[in-house]
């Protein structure tokens, strides 16, 4: 929102603003799809190759290998070619452990990392069997080298486990938590400055075109076996989320065998977030399906510090299918939906910082949400040169604002829904130097809104309603290549071209291109990349009664165009001793920058467009190894500037904004989140997370930002037996209880959640 802001890493669901499609036009997008060569599998898969070596520097053949991903444990086995090569082709994002065995030598290990935009090509030398030393380099000991222009952080379901908070169904700490410049302002997730992040499914995109208009989560966090979480530089192949991609590798029954997990959490303010899941596999074919249910009388940031009106609750079920039908065949299905119920928060007396009426008017605003989606994948490999995926999506969001008949002066009913249908194709080739992908994706969308105001202010008007089902279409093809010029420096190049269809038609062709050159012996690695973006505009608009109403209030509606994004960033990565340093520096020229606003003094909410933002940031990443074989550290810290300038150019135009740069509501120059997770004697282990905010911009200046504010959120637990582990949590343990965000969104102005503590109980059974 201009002129909006906030921590609360419980809410927010980070709604996407990607792509669209009017029925007809999904109907042909679907029909190609079905015969050309998918955007978001190389963002989620990529290969693993190397070679192994005596130390003579002969190829070893019929050594075995195994790739072990850290996250799940699985494995999954090759034997080197007579010149000693292997490779693993359609390998998920995470960190791994090569390992090859062969009879008369030394077992070796090595770790590797799979990340978007990075090919590793690994050398493994064995000893001979004789020799004093086993040649391993251990995954705890030194962190894998990872030579991507894509600044992404991995996080595992062990550090959604271990990190306070984090496993909740609720939260975004696995986000907020581990990326730079990532925080909850007015209960939704914004990256880098922005608002239009996507969420990911194995590469490929749930899309959402909506603004601001969810608070329920995407992904249930314990669902979840590996994130990628990306934040800029994408290369064409990885879609137009400028500010954020998010790609889940959910859990699945290949990494269990007739195993289920109990875990159920009871804390203050009633909060209870239970959940049960099962997974096995039966030859080829593998099963994991989950359930969760949750409540909390504290939901969404409260204008005021008592929490009153404001509980929470939902449930879920979540399903990962995988059919291995032949060695080169692999078929997926994930689905998900949800339902999630939020109060909107009211004050204890009349008070301008709330937007819903004090007690006595017992008001009782809420805001209802429902999601589904299911997504159907085909991996065919065709060698271990050339791979193609084929998937089907289909996404249904709706979010329903219902506000109380006695509502003072307006009461507000706002019931949007959105429909997709669409799909992705992708052909990937491997060549000796090239890595090149093509492919296309598309979508349908339908949407209906219905718009309610009733005046309660006594000036007799009469209620204003109005019914819109807006449909639009985008469709995307790219081509994307990584060329190695030699093992030290890698050089990439793509283009996307994106075709919207809505209330306006536009087109746009972005160019990417980006290097890496690694130092050889030191291993560091530095980055430079520029790129262009073009985001389509969601589908809202404005007319009849509603459009009379806003004029009314000096506010008209514009029609909505994409945001187009320039990016340039530079990066180094410093591998010392096991630890792993990220920099990097980013710029964002923005034009058609994407926020939104209410429409008068009601709850209904609408984008809009300002002409142009510039977002500048220091970002600095640290992860540790096993220290002590007991303790791994991490930090992330951003320092940025988020910066609007002109007018309104589409959506809401109520806001007039100040002459030159004017910081946004959203900008927070310093953040700072540091954690530690340790192994304790007697089978106990501990975690905390540190937060510290410099402060979110005032709309009320001055001063030009609010103040600043830090939680610490701690962990500690035990395991009683294998199977069996017990925890307690304290959220913001000293209570450092204060405004943090004066933009009237969602009830009015937000304050940061009070001190919360809970158990929790966690148990592994098998049937």
């Amino acid at each position: 929102m201009v002129g909006e802001r906030a921590r609360n890493p419980r809410v927010g669901r980070g709604r996407s603003v990607d792509s669209w499609s009017s029925a007809g036009v999904g109907l042909g997008v679907l029909a190609a799809l079905g015969l050309l060569p998918a955007p978001g599998w190389a963002a989620a898969f990529g290969n693993v190759r190397g070679t192994v070596r005596s130390v003579l520097g002969r190829p070893v053949a019929g050594a075995q290998v195994q790739l072990q991903s850290q996250a799940s444990g699985r494995l999954r086995t090759r034997r080197t070619d007579p010149r000693g090569h292997f490779m693993f082709p359609s390998v998920s994002v995470g960190r791994y452990v090569v390992k090859v065995r062969h009879k008369g030598f030394a077992p070796a290990e090595q770790p590797v990392a799979v990340v978007p935009g990075y090919f590793p090509d690994l050398t493994l030398t064995l000893h001979g069997a004789g020799t004093l030393a086993r040649v391993t380099i251990s995954a705890t000991a030194q962190a894998p080298v990872v030579a991507s222009v894509t600044p992404i952080s991995l996080v595992s379901s062990k550090d959604i486990e271990l990190t306070p908070g984090a496993s909740l169904t609720n939260s975004l700490a696995m986000i907020t938590d581990y990326v730079p410049g990532a925080y909850i302002v007015h209960d939704q997730l914004h990256v880098r400055g922005g608002h239009q992040t996507a969420w990911l499914v194995n590469g490929v995109e749930i899309p959402n075109t909506n603004i601001a208009s969810n608070l329920g989560p995407q992904i249930d966090p314990q669902d979840i076996q590996v994130l990628g979480a990306e934040r800029g530089d994408y290369q064409a192949d990885q879609g137009d989320r400028t500010y954020g991609i998010f790609n889940v590798i959910p859990k699945s029954g290949f990494a269990r065998n007739n195993e289920g997990v109990l875990n159920v959490t009871a804390g203050n303010f009633g909060q209870t977030d239970d959940y049960l899941s099962v997974g096995s596999h039966h030859g080829k074919f593998a099963y994991y399906a989950s359930v969760d249910g949750n409540r909390s009388n504290l939901g969404i940031g409260t204008p005021v510090s008592e929490v009153i009106h404001d509980r929470e609750h939902g449930f879920g079920a979540f399903t990962n299918l995988d059919y291995e039908a032949t060695e080169n065949d692999q078929i997926r299905f994930v689905a998900s939906s949800r339902q999630d119920d939020y109060q909107i928060p009211k004050c204890p007396s009349p008070n301008e910082n709330c937007q819903v009426p004090p007690v006595p008017n017992v008001a009782n605003d809420v805001q209802r949400e429902a999601d589904t989606f299911a997504i159907l994948s085909w991996e065919h490999t065709f060698n271990r040169h050339a791979v193609l995926t084929s998937s089907l999506l289909y996404h249904f969001n709706r979010a329903n604002y219902d506000g109380a008949a006695n509502d003072t002066p307006i009461s507000s009913i706002d019931r949007r829904s959105s429909t997709y249908e669409g799909g992705q194709e992708q052909l990937r080739l491997t060549f000796a130097h090239n890595h090149l992908g093509v492919g296309l994706f598309g979508f349908a969308q339908q949407d209906r809104d219905e718009f309610n105001l009733f005046f309660n202010d006594g000036s007799g008007a009469a209620p204003l309603a109005e019914s819109v089902q807006p449909g639009g279409g985008m469709v995307a093809v790219y081509a994307q290549d990584t060329y190695d010029v030699n093992r030290w420096v890698h050089l990439s190049a793509g283009v996307r071209h994106t075709h919207f269809h809505g209330g306006i038609t536009e087109s746009a062709t972005s160019p990417r291109t980006g290097i890496t050159v690694q130092v050889p012996h030191l291993n560091w690695v530095f980055s430079a990349f520029w790129g262009k973006y073009y985001q389509a505009p969601p589908l809202d608009t404005l007319s009849g009664g509603l459009a009379q109403f806003a004029r009314g209030n000096n506010t008209g509606f514009l029609p909505l165009h994409g945001e187009r994004d320039r990016v340039r960033e530079f990066g180094v990565t410093i591998p010392v001793d096991g630890w792993t340093l990220h920099a990097d520096y980013y710029v964002n020229e923005a034009r058609n920058f994407f926020d939104h606003n209410a429409l008068g003094n009601s709850n209904v909410y609408f984008p809009l467009t300002i002409t142009g933002a510039l977002i500048r940031a220091h970002e600095l990443t640290l992860s540790s190894p096993l220290l002590w074989n007991r303790a791994q550290v991490h930090l992330a810290f951003s320092n940025q500037t988020a910066d609007g300038f002109g007018g309104i150019t589409g959506g809401l135009t109520n806001f007039l904004p100040p002459g030159g740069y004017y910081a946004l509501d959203h900008d927070q120059r310093n953040t700072l989140n540091a954690g530690i997770d340790a192994n304790l004697p007697w089978r106990s282990f501990a975690s905390a997370e540190l937060y510290v905010g410099s402060g979110f911009g005032n709309g009320n200046a001055p001063p030009s930002h609010l103040p600043s504010h830090a939680e610490l959120n701690l962990s500690i637990g035990r395991h009683l037996s294998r199977d069996l582990s017990v925890s307690l949590t304290a959220l913001n343990v000293f209570n450092k209880h204060l405004m943090v965000d004066n933009s009237l969104t969602f009830g009015g102005e937000h304050w940061n959640n009070p001190f919360e503590i809970y158990a929790a109980l966690h148990y592994k059974f098998h049937y």
